[in-house]
């Protein structure tokens, strides 16, 4: 008996797959284009929508948001901006007792008022809401000119410090510099 000699690439076992198929594991996420493209058309909405929320105008008049709302409020809004700066006036009294000492504060009262740069103290002059002598003092003392109610009508007008001395503990911290000289008034 005379062996058949085969070619070892002939044998049965080439013609089976060397490992058994495994079927596709099926992923959690199974995602087509369409729900792909209605997830991202709802993110897009709702950061459109929280935008639109957070900067919205603010109805509210008991509130203020914004650096803007107070320039728009100012007395006499655009001269306030472009000789000087629109603040927050707090009117206000203090009584201190010294037997016993106690310190006693009124309920304070805030409006919109602006402060006018020194070098355009000019315009207060020249519509005749400040004097000569009130100018030469508030100079004297490096003061500014600061006033609520609108220059037209009857401001209540007068010589306010700047106090750097205070100063901004929301920007003065460890290696800043000083106030720029823009700042100063």
């Amino acid at each position: 008996m005379k062996r058949q000699t085969r070619s070892r690439y002939d044998r049965p076992s080439y013609d089976r797959p060397r490992y058994p198929e495994r079927e596709p594991k099926k992923s959690l996420f199974n995602f087509n284009y369409a729900t792909l493209a209605l997830f991202g058309g709802i993110f897009v909405l709702g950061v459109t929508v929280g935008i639109g929320f957070s900067s919205s105008t603010n109805l509210n008049p008991t509130s203020i948001d914004s650096r803007l709302e107070i320039d728009r409020q100012a007395p006499d809004a655009e001269l306030c901006q472009q000789f000087g700066a629109s603040a927050i006036v707090t009117d206000m009294k203090i009584f201190v007792t010294l037997n016993p000492f106690n310190v006693f504060v009124t309920q304070p009262q805030m409006e919109p008022g602006c402060v006018i740069r020194q070098n355009n103290w000019a315009i207060l002059e020249r519509q005749n809401l400040v004097t000569s002598e009130q100018v030469n003092d508030c100079k004297r003392r490096m003061n500014t000119f600061g006033y609520t109610g609108s220059l037209q009508g009857s401001p209540s007008i007068n010589c306010i410090y700047q106090n750097d001395a205070a100063g901004n503990l929301f920007l003065n911290q460890p290696g800043t510099t000083t106030v720029p000289e823009s700042d100063r008034f």
